[in-house]
């Protein structure tokens, strides 16, 4: 195996000095980030900036259209049922291109659908996609980085949702400007033509291991403990899984409540414009940007079951601050607590199901969380909606979701210390 070091010839001696060259984890990174950016950022949250014009255009109530998202979580659903024996049997790379090619196509039907069935279908379709991406894309982590570097590096590839949230907060209000009542549509067409350059770019340059290239994984290297030679289940991993699950059940039943339905907040209670929403979404994204590295960053330091805690508080405060309606200037702080915890329990997820089993069973156990995940969120929006069909108003969605992720920021100081770190 190539080494990761080389020599290089120091000017006036016959003496070395080693040189580390550029690792190609780093690729991993950044490809990564594109297929985050494109299969969850323009697939899933750009929804919520399209959401009031397109609930204009197709003639929908606030249930209906809270379904049409509700169909993407089902089809993610079904795809996390799936993804661990096909990852296993394919590998991340073949999966990852396989997700974001439905996606794209998915984007592009829906901009030329109509009625209530066709962009239902079509969005359970991306759903599957978003899938079949998302988690080989997360697996990558824990194949190229080791345990001090996982939380970092799994936060750099979820900023693609940061970026996909800043765009989409300045092109979807640009689009309906230009485009009037069929704004919408174009949005649609743009979003799944970034969808297709980024699955051209993943077939290119993603690599499922290390050693596909003749290198190790990043990071501190540990003499292994005799737990991290067991490679099969160890007695309590089971209770562990179902704990780390609900945790990412409280999150996704709550995030995509505020993500969903914060800019249609903005317009309908808030009388803001459309533009105005979509400033105030950006700067959602630009804060979102930093969160998964930051948090991830940090549980690499402080342990993930204390950095689990620490975000879910802060995105109770922000949810808080959402069902209170304390103006304008309570909406922002709202926004930016969302924006800087939003992607950081994704990104800790990614690193904690390594550090807890090892990276040879990492993909099936995100799997398993992922599908606690994918419930969540799928009864999230649908339950937000209804409350907001019977109150008229998304405060109450909002102050339950606060109560949830109050209640998951006291569970994950129960957590235990991972043998595997």
């Amino acid at each position: 195996m190539p080494s990761q070091q080389g020599k290089a010839a120091r000017p006036g001696n016959g003496t070395t000095t080693p040189v580390v060259p550029f690792h190609y984890g780093w690729v991993i990174v950044a490809v990564g980030f594109l297929i985050i950016f494109a299969c969850i950022g323009l697939a899933r949250y750009a929804y919520t900036m399209l959401l009031p014009s397109m609930q204009a255009g197709l003639g929908l109530s606030y249930d209906r259209m809270g379904f049409i998202g509700t169909g993407n979580f089902c089809g993610y659903l079904l795809s996390v049922v799936l993804a661990p024996r096909l990852i296993r049997r394919f590998g991340p790379r073949v999966m990852i291109c396989a997700g974001l090619m439905p996606i794209t196509l998915a984007l592009l039907a829906i901009g030329r659908s109509s009625g209530f069935i066709a962009p239902f279908a079509l969005y359970l379709l991306a759903g599957v996609g978003t899938g079949f991406a998302n988690i080989p894309t997360m697996v990558l982590i824990n194949h190229w980085f080791r345990s001090d570097r996982r939380g970092t590096a799994a936060g750099l590839m979820i900023a693609g949702n940061g970026a996909a949230i800043m765009l989409a907060g300045f092109l979807i209000p640009y689009l309906n400007r230009v485009f009037g009542a069929e704004g919408w549509r174009a949005g649609w067409l743009v979003l799944g033509s970034v969808a297709l350059v980024v699955s051209i770019l993943a077939g290119w340059l993603v690599r499922s291991h290390p050693a596909d290239v003749g290198l190790e994984p990043m990071g501190r290297s540990l003499p292994p403990s005799p737990e991290q030679l067991i490679p099969h289940e160890r007695r309590g991993d089971g209770a562990l899984l179902v704990r780390l699950g609900v945790l990412y059940l409280a999150f996704g039943a709550t995030f995509m409540v505020y993500g969903t339905f914060i800019v249609t907040t903005m317009v309908r209670e808030y009388g803001f414009s459309e533009a105005k929403a979509g400033h105030y979404w950006s700067w959602a994204g630009f804060f979102s940007f930093f969160s998964g590295v930051l948090f991830g960053a940090l549980s690499d330091r402080i342990g993930r079951r204390y950095g689990l805690a620490l975000v879910f508080a802060v995105q109770s405060a922000a949810y808080l601050l959402a069902g209170l309606k304390p103006g304008s200037v309570g909406l922002t702080i709202s926004i930016v607590l969302y924006g800087l915890a939003v992607f950081a329990i994704p990104a800790i997820m990614a690193a904690a199901v390594g550090d807890y089993l090892g990276p040879s069973r990492a993909a099936g156990a995100f799997a398993t969380i992922t599908i606690f995940f994918a419930a969540g969120q799928t009864l999230g929006p649908a339950l937000a909606g209804i409350i907001a069909k019977a109150t008229g108003a998304f405060a109450g969605a909002y102050l339950l979701a606060a109560l949830i992720t109050a209640a998951a920021s006291i569970l994950a100081l129960f957590l235990p210390r991972p043998v595997h770190a």
